[in-house]
């Protein structure tokens, strides 16, 4: 298993004495949520599709707001733009890393790259389904 370094303290002081788990916890976790936002922000960053992912998503939330979602409305409307910013995320790190590990153009690596970007398609196409059904109530 893969660890990173800035996850374990170095604790040259006391290199006998083991690690008071409960002691560090939160800023632990404090430190996961920093790294998390920090791969969110380079995200952001250097792919022109979740900026334009995220644009929308505010689109949709303020026109939610607008026209008086129900909070059933709301549940499916937030977790259709949750869905496709996660898998935006995710096909983001997947080409990355293919990058990263294979240069070179190969078969598979354009089949994952595909497959994963086909991933994006396929929630926002059904986050468009329910946001036409989840709108077109409010505006017809």
């Amino acid at each position: 298993m893969l660890h990173r370094t800035r996850d374990r303290p170095n604790r040259p002081d006391r290199p006998d004495e083991p690690e008071d788990v409960n002691a560090n916890v939160y800023p632990q976790i404090l430190r996961k949520f920093i790294f998390a936002w920090d791969g969110f922000k380079a995200a952001v960053r250097s792919e022109q599709s979740i900026r334009i992912q995220l644009v929308v998503s505010v689109v949709v939330v303020l026109a939610g707001g607008l026209l008086g979602l129900t909070r059933v409305e709301w549940l499916f409307v937030i977790t259709a733009i949750g869905v496709v910013i996660s898998l935006e995320l995710l096909n983001t790190a997947i080409e990355k890393m293919l990058d990263l590990l294979h240069p070179a153009k190969h078969d598979s690596v354009k089949f994952i790259k595909d497959v994963s970007a086909a991933a994006v398609l396929m929630s926002s196409l059904t986050a468009v389904i329910v946001g036409l059904i989840i709108f077109s109530r409010h505006l017809f």
